[in-house]
């Protein structure tokens, strides 16, 4: 059955509206209610791809107190039917390269796959996502990426430089753990491995070592497991460690972008450059994998500055763009340019709207994913299925009605939607669901005199060095000063991790 069938509960411009107001993560339900893209389980998707090879990243099912980087990962190329026989315990040949790596111990993900590049032969794929009917005319799956796992497939913690995250769950469950971007200190920022665009926590959010990371026990936790059918909005900048919980997932995810880009570009560009003529001098400590697999090699310095240079004028360009926007523009018209899904500016008289008072909808279709208080009656009476953001019904082939839910389940889901990480006397438990006492300053006292020691004969080593040359917060005055350099102006504006 088409989508234009299905009555959504806010039409595009609302929808619009919802996303340029909201300021944290949020879950629609019955938005994609006959949308062709729920169809897409592994089981189906196999047989659209045939013998087309994907490939796969496994990690090992066990307790860590560091992150397990993609640089420790490891990888296989497989037809999504070996996936599937090695899901279900079968053995060679049915399983191909799968073989060496025993389900048992091994979870697997082929995360951040272009629907475009796996479907460039069917191209009628695309029409399968409508994000249209979240107000982004002609972005289908062509402007998105697919992400099939198992059990306990992970994305280390990590904020995105760019734009802002609409993930439309299509299979299984996914837990979300996200942090605002106040906590960036919190989680302890870095970016080896280095990837373009992505700023990586030093935490194991699941199993925290709080000697290593003690102000990550101040971290504000929004936690949330999203269903089939719902579609998570992860803002700008907000941290984000997702987790598989299903024997099978699959999840289909669209970054928009936004007008601030223009100057994170430059603020990537900048960090390229830093990072990649350090990691590339030679010395004694600069042999580890500091280079993520996605990324294409090591380019050059002189490549490096290049990009540097070219994000500049980019910026430059689009300032100007926005300044002769700004001379022609009807009086009237008050609000700030913002862009479309095709990176055109967008008339300011489209936005006239943004000028008058708006109030989110929350309410049985637009969820909150909020911060929950330890010491709540929500929290103690809290159980581990509590935290699952819930519809009464699977959208895919149900009418209407079987797509809604009541106020009441609302009002019982939502407070649970989310849970704080605790702060003084209190720390988490592994899957930061439930918080329980222990005496912090306790432990603290035990503990300075060991790690004063310990500090005393640390050695300073390349990476660290970087950590702190590249710091989110230097990367922001750095890029500032640039700007001001090229552009002669002392009001530069760059994107904020505060």
């Amino acid at each position: 059955m088409a989508a234009s069938n299905f009555i959504k509960p806010f039409s595009t411009e609302e929808t619009q509206m919802i996303l340029s107001h909201l300021q944290q993560p949020a879950v629609f339900m019955n938005m994609t209610c006959g949308w062709p893209v729920l169809h897409w389980t592994a089981e189906n998707l196999s047989g659209c791809l045939g013998d087309k090879l994907i490939q796969f990243r496994l990690g090992r099912k066990e307790k860590m107190l560091t992150p397990l980087f993609e640089t420790q990962c490891s990888f296989v190329e497989a037809k999504l039917a070996h996936f599937l026989s090695w899901t279900r315990g079968q053995s060679r040949p049915d399983v191909g390269p799968f073989s060496e790596f025993p389900y048992a111990e091994y979870w697997a993900y082929a995360d951040y796959k272009y629907i475009a590049n796996l479907f460039q032969d069917q191209p009628s794929m695309f029409e399968d996502v409508k994000w249209s009917d979240f107000g982004f005319e002609g972005r289908s799956g062509r402007e998105s990426t697919l992400w099939i796992g198992t059990e306990g497939a992970n994305t280390p913690c990590h904020l995105d430089s760019y734009g802002y995250n609409l993930v439309l769950q299509v299979q299984g469950r996914k837990r979300w753990h996200l942090f605002p971007p106040e906590d960036t200190s919190k989680l302890y920022p870095t970016r080896i491995p280095y990837e373009e665009s992505s700023v990586f926590s030093r935490v194991d959010v699941l199993h925290p070592d709080l000697r290593r990371f003690p102000d990550f026990q101040r971290a504000r936790a929004h936690i949330v497991t999203v269903q089939p059918g719902q579609v998570l909005y992860v803002p700008r900048h907000w941290w984000h460690y997702v987790e598989s919980v299903d024997p099978i997932t699959v999840s289909v995810n669209s970054w928009i972008e936004l007008a601030v880009d223009d100057v994170a570009r430059v603020s990537e560009a900048v960090t390229k450059a830093v990072v990649c003529a350090i990691k590339s001098a030679p010395s004694d400590d600069n042999t580890d994998d500091w280079l993520n697999p996605t990324e294409e090699g090591v380019a050059s310095h002189n490549e490096n500055m290049q990009y540097v240079n070219l994000a500049i004028r980019a910026y430059t360009e689009r300032q100007k763009d926005l300044c002769y926007s700004k001379l022609t523009q009807d009086p009237k018209d008050t609000c700030p340019a913002k862009q479309d899904s095709s990176r055109q500016i967008r008339k300011n008289s489209d936005l006239i709207r943004d000028s008058a008072p708006f109030s989110i909808p929350f309410g049985p279709h637009l969820i909150s994913v909020h911060c929950q208080q330890e010491d709540s009656p929500e929290m103690r009476e809290m159980t581990p299925k509590d935290l699952e953001v819930k519809s009464s019904r699977y959208c895919a082939g149900k009418s209407q009605e079987d797509c809604s839910v009541s106020s009441n389940a609302v009002q019982r889901t939502e407070p649970a939607s989310a849970v704080r990480l605790c702060q003084g006397k209190h720390e988490c438990s592994p899957g930061l669901t439930l918080c329980r006492a222990r005496d912090s300053a306790d432990e603290t006292s035990e503990n300075n005199s060991e790690d004063y020691e310990e500090s005393r004969h640390a050695i300073i080593t390349t990476n660290d060095l970087l950590d702190c040359l590249v710091h989110p917060d230097i990367i922001i005055r750095v890029t500032e000063l640039l700007l001001e350099r090229h552009t002669g102006s002392h009001r530069t504006t760059a994107p904020s991790y505060p």
